[in-house]
């Protein structure tokens, strides 16, 4: 499994690449900070929502600081999905690297 720094997810961006940014945050978390284009789906309902993910798509996992999501990821990999990566340090390092304006909680 990949893991993207924010500045390698920001370049991957720029290059035309558009993975699914699947948030796995909680609504509150959401509402506070998101990167631009991210879709949510909280962990506690990933299982159940499995069937509205495209197992070939490339998907890219963010949470707050990089752990749910690397979890998220390894569940998506082991129910098949070819190509999953989580962004290490989350929202929090995209704050902090990429975007200072964001929101932080």
């Amino acid at each position: 499994m990949r893991r993207f720094r924010p500045r390698e997810l920001a370049e991957h961006l720029a290059a035309g690449h558009r993975p699914l940014l699947l948030d796995v945050r909680e609504p509150w978390e959401w509402n506070i900070c998101r990167l631009p284009g991210a879709t949510l789906v909280p962990m506690r309902d990933l299982p159940a929502r499995l069937g509205e993910l495209d197992k070939a798509a490339e998907i890219v996992v963010i949470c707050h600081h990089g752990v749910r999501s690397y979890h998220a990821a390894r569940y998506l990999e082991a129910a098949g999905f070819e190509s999953v990566s989580d962004l290490a340090g989350g929202v929090a390092a995209w704050a902090d690297e990429i975007d200072p304006t964001m929101p932080r909680y």
